[in-house]
């Protein structure tokens, strides 16, 4: 990597640049955290909309159940009261929140400054092929983020919502339970469909290959299903269906990928 008069950076000039990449981040993030922590009304008005029956995922089914004659007044009806219990709960939350979505806003911005940082160190071909996984890597992990929020989240929420061991024993969940799940969800789902990339990825170190991957293709069906039982604990075929066919698309996806 070189300076712009042509002379060879040093190890002190590289840290120089990278303090200046960091700092800029920062800043960029600590904007989209003020803005987000400001508009509080709809960042929760999006976050809290699973939690009812109003949500596009509910109106979704219902219209489809209503479509082939089948009785949907179960979800029609479904709401879960949310509750804080503890004094500072709702202002740490409603700060949790604005920084995760701030993040979440400003990735494209950080993976910009980053790659401009590392850029000058590639080669032509290194530096297209980076970019072609920079930019599906963010589509992919974006798009496990959209999934979870209009079809995971809502699904696991209202069945641990609304399960209960008896019904002299209601529930009582917290804003922060809500939040939590919310993240771990959103956070799982993007990690997973980055599998295509992670696939790529080791497929170039010669780790496996395409004959590899159909060979066990069978044993990636069960450990798909196994995850995708973990990340939405109910009990009905059609929410293990919804999770299981993208990953298992995503695994046929990586295979085309590797070959």
């Amino acid at each position: 990597m070189a300076a712009n008069d042509d002379k060879p950076m040093t190890f002190w000039d590289h840290l120089d640049a990278l303090r200046d990449v960091i700092l800029r981040v920062l800043a960029v993030a600590v904007v989209g955290f003020i803005v987000a922590f400001c508009f509080k009304e709809p960042l929760f008005r999006l976050i809290l909309a699973p939690s009812t029956s109003d949500f596009v995922l509910y109106r979704w089914i219902v219209a489809a159940a209503s479509a082939f004659g089948v009785d949907a007044s179960a979800l029609q009806d479904f709401s879960v009261d949310l509750f804080s219990t503890t004094l500072t709960a709702q202002f740490m939350i409603h700060m949790k929140m604005a920084f995760y979505v701030s993040l979440v806003v400003i990735m494209p911005y950080t993976i910009y400054m980053l790659f401009g940082f590392v850029k000058p160190a590639l080669h032509q071909n290194e530096r297209k092929s980076s970019t072609k996984v920079i930019v599906w890597s963010y589509i992919l992990f974006m798009t496990g983020i959209v999934l979870d929020y209009l079809v995971i989240f809502p699904l696991a929420f209202r069945f641990l919502g609304t399960y209960q061991v008896s019904a002299s024993i209601p529930n009582v969940i917290t804003l922060e339970s809500y939040t939590d799940l919310l993240i771990t969800l959103t956070l799982l789902m993007g990690i997973l469909f980055e599998l295509p990339i992670l696939a790529w990825f080791l497929g170039k170190l010669g780790i496996i290959d395409a004959a590899f991957m159909k060979k066990y293709r069978r044993h990636a069906i069960v450990a798909i299903l196994i995850i995708a039982a973990v990340i939405t604990p109910t009990t009905d075929v059609f929410t293990l269906t919804i999770v299981t066919f993208p990953i298992y698309l995503l695994y046929e996806i990586s295979i085309a990928i590797v070959k």
